[in-house]
């Protein structure tokens, strides 16, 4: 009796167990989520489980098990990147003048309102002017706003470079002075007036592994080969490159897509992500869009200079994080991932994301594991089992022998 009322048990647990696998068993890795509360949280993907993912992360699902159910977690993902708004202000230019190989425009914006960039487009291609901008409400008494701001433009067969943007404090004043030092009068063909606010994204610290550097006499280049330890998202790079006297050099960053081996060691295939100039009057600090990659390379055109010297780099890389709404708190849940299979899910909280809580509190997420309902479905071969072979063989020679007596026989 016992017997059999344990074998019924048995036969009425087993589909519970299938329903329940069944959404899981395409996933062969997942980890644990912990810290559920309230319906809606944040989950910041841990750096390791990105070589697992696919490219587009189409293979990460959060489920969750109620009994022989599986209920599906709906999530947003989200990339914390810097996010920048700009405001183009109007204006209107009152007058120029010039006093002691000094030169003066002054501007007049339509409304009374804050700005923090100009943007200056001379005709001359090639000159290095300081430059000083004040503030007035009156006209009459003007204040700095900075002063003896130093602005570039290099054009020739090497290179064609511009620097000629004012990044100033937020500032409110009705008129602007833009005084130019120069020994000939330049040639203003346009300004621009803006307004920026940068909204800062969450970024992390990106641990390289080593970097290579190599003075490229041939090609007159230096490259850097930044070798990461697993691939991150990589979306900032800084540079501290020093030099005696100022410099400007064309540079490019590319990132490897693949590798392959050959007789001369490993080789990799490059993709470019970055190009734009390294130079002394900026910032060594250059921003692209985030891309998961283990290795950078880093080119600077040096053409006929002395190469500079690069003391040391850094790597950051805005975080991807999961907006996720949990419908039943008490569930266990766990975060599935390395179906290559999978695409991208469809859920319907994307058309709804401004009811979203702005503050979400993060869930922990534990170390990988295999997922015991994983399964794979494969091809079984026509004969698994060597008699059948044996059997097929012996029934072919058996044919063979037949045609060949009857054909004696003739």
């Amino acid at each position: 009796m016992m017997w059999r009322l344990k074998t019924k048990l048995l036969f009425w647990l087993l589909p519970c167990t299938i329903a329940a696998n069944a959404q899981t068993a395409p996933y062969p890795l997942k980890r644990e989520i912990t810290g559920v509360q309230t319906i809606w949280h944040s989950i910041i993907l841990p750096n390791p489980i990105y070589q697992k993912l696919k490219p587009g992360f189409e293979d990460l699902r959060i489920f969750g098990i109620k009994g022989k159910d599986t209920v599906e977690v709906p999530y947003l993902l989200k990339q914390r990147d810097n996010r920048i708004n700009t405001q183009e202000i109007v204006f209107k230019q009152l007058n120029q003048s010039s006093a002691n190989n000094t030169y003066y425009y002054t501007f007049q914006p339509s409304a009374s309102g804050v700005i923090n960039q100009i943007n200056l487009d001379f005709k001359q291609e090639n000159f290095d002017w300081k430059v000083t901008l004040e503030g007035s409400n009156d006209n009459q008494n003007w204040f700095a706003i900075v002063k003896d701001y130093r602005i570039l433009s290099i054009k020739n067969q090497f290179t064609d470079y511009h620097f000629t943007r004012i990044n100033f404090p937020d500032a409110k004043y009705a008129y602007f002075r833009l005084a130019v030092k120069n020994s000939t009068q330049p040639e203003l063909l346009a300004t621009k007036m803006l307004k920026t606010d940068t909204i800062k994204g969450v970024f992390q610290d990106i641990k390289y592994q080593s970097y290579n550097i190599k003075n490229d006499a041939v090609h007159k280049e230096t490259i850097i080969d930044i070798h990461l330890t697993n691939p991150v998202p990589v979306s900032q790079l800084s540079l501290n490159a020093q030099s005696d006297f100022d410099f400007y050099r064309s540079f490019k960053i590319e990132y490897a897509t693949d590798s392959f081996k050959t007789d001369k060691g490993m080789q990799y295939n490059y993709m470019e992500l970055y190009t734009g100039t390294i130079s002394s009057i900026e910032k060594t600090a250059f921003s692209f869009p985030n891309t998961l990659t283990s290795k950078l390379k880093i080119t600077i055109q040096n053409n006929d200079n002395k190469p500079l010297r690069l003391s040391a780099l850094a790597l950051k890389g805005s975080i991807y994080e999961l907006v996720a709404r949990f419908d039943d708190p008490k569930l266990p849940y766990a975060l599935y991932y390395g179906n290559n299979k999978a695409i991208a899910p469809s859920y319907e909280i994307d058309k709804f994301e401004n009811k979203i809580p702005a503050n979400l509190n993060s869930l922990s997420i534990g170390e990988e594991q295999l997922n015991p309902a994983y399964s794979v479905k494969t091809a079984k071969p026509l004969f698994e089992n060597k008699a059948w072979l044996w059997v097929l063989m012996a029934l072919i020679i058996g044919l063979l022998g037949w045609f060949s007596f009857k054909m004696l026989r003739n």
